[in-house]
């Protein structure tokens, strides 16, 4: 299969879409630093970083091959933390109708549209009733299901939504979850070094052997070159953390070193959260502003700490700044997810 991928972020679904067989020829990405993530990682693919309002053609040779668009629109709108903009009146909820003019565009036998759960209720329901119109009067028949990362070998709990459309009649059948014991914070990165506040390798070794399949997996042949495990805290929130136990949060810190919070008790229950070391984790959004703490270090979650509960590889290489780093990572499709949606696509060919 041939594949494009818009709204593409560093490539979270291209990623999954690759290891399913599926050959990536095109992205779009408007951020800078994602779109360098993305090239750094995925070879090959021409990458068209602009607005994808200024995307008039696709350049894809045309092919015998069965071809897949995906992607996954601007999502902060249909957020259940961002109850301002979750309404009609904002303009980046509508970013979907680009998604189906690019299809329209391109008329692939195949798409998947991502997105947060939020977006089924939105507005009542408003927005998802748009999209599924939209999408059948071009031609297409769809499948939709909320599928949760952890269900699928993820040491996360993250739900998203997807949107399967064919253009030839299948009713896609999303995969069934996997009974399994699900992967843990500690599975997932207890092999990694520890890690000292700031500190900035441009490479590590490994503290241990892979700890878990999990964590082997995720080593593949990568030797001792681990790069992006860098964090940055203050003084202040480093004390901070020394009080907080694993799935403790900001309320366990002491009132005197909260002063400079207006009201810190109208903090959310993510702010300063240690993750829990035998547990699949919280979700990892924009994790440098939830203050996601490590279970036994005193010390927030590295970039590449971050992208294990993803289950993004360890050769998987982030650009920029940390802080773009970090939310590059927040904002990406956990590639395990990804890669179990499009090889149930895969297998129909």
């Amino acid at each position: 299969m041939v594949g494009v991928d818009i709204f593409s972020g560093v490539g979270g679904m291209s990623l999954g879409a690759s290891m399913a067989g599926i050959e990536i020829e095109f992205a779009v990405e408007k951020d800078k630093f994602a779109a360098e993530t993305f090239l750094a990682n995925h070879k090959g693919t021409v990458m068209f970083n602009n607005d994808i309002l200024d995307l008039k053609v696709i350049p894809v040779k045309k092919t015998s091959k069965p071809t897949i668009l995906f992607g996954g629109p601007p999502c902060q709108g249909f957020s259940y933390s961002n109850q301002r903009t979750r309404n009609r009146n904002n303009e980046k909820n509508w970013l979907f109708k680009e998604f189906v003019r690019v299809t329209k565009l391109w008329n692939p036998d195949w798409f998947v549209l991502e997105n947060v759960s939020g977006i089924i209720h939105t507005e009542k329901g408003f927005f998802l009733e748009q999209i599924l119109n939209d999408f059948h009067k071009i031609g297409y028949t769809l499948s939709y299901k909320l599928c949760n990362a952890v269900d699928f070998g993820v040491p996360q709990k993250r739900e998203r939504f997807f949107l399967v459309g064919s253009k030839h009649g299948i009713v896609y059948k999303f995969p069934e979850t996997k009974k399994r014991n699900a992967v843990t914070v500690k599975d997932a990165i207890s092999d990694l070094p520890t890690l000292s506040n700031g500190a900035d390798y441009p490479s590590l070794e490994y503290k241990t052997d892979p700890t878990s399949l999990y964590a082997k997996l995720l080593r593949g042949n990568t030797k001792n070159s681990l790069c992006n495990h860098v964090t940055r805290n203050s003084d202040l929130v480093i004390e901070r953390y020394k009080y907080i136990p694993q799935g403790g949060n900001w309320e366990n810190i002491p009132n005197h070193l909260m002063t400079n919070y207006k009201d810190h008790s109208r903090c959310h229950d993510g702010i300063y959260l240690r993750l829990e070391e035998n547990k699949p984790s919280v979700v990892i959004g924009n994790y440098r502003k939830n203050m996601l703490i490590h279970p036994t270090e005193d010390r927030g979650l590295s970039v590449r700490e971050a992208a294990r509960l993803q289950s993004f590889p360890d050769w998987f290489v982030f650009k920029g700044s940390v802080g773009f780093q970090q939310q590059q990572v927040g904002n990406a499709v956990p590639p395990l997810l990804a890669k179990e949606i499009f090889s149930q696509i895969y297998n129909y060919q």
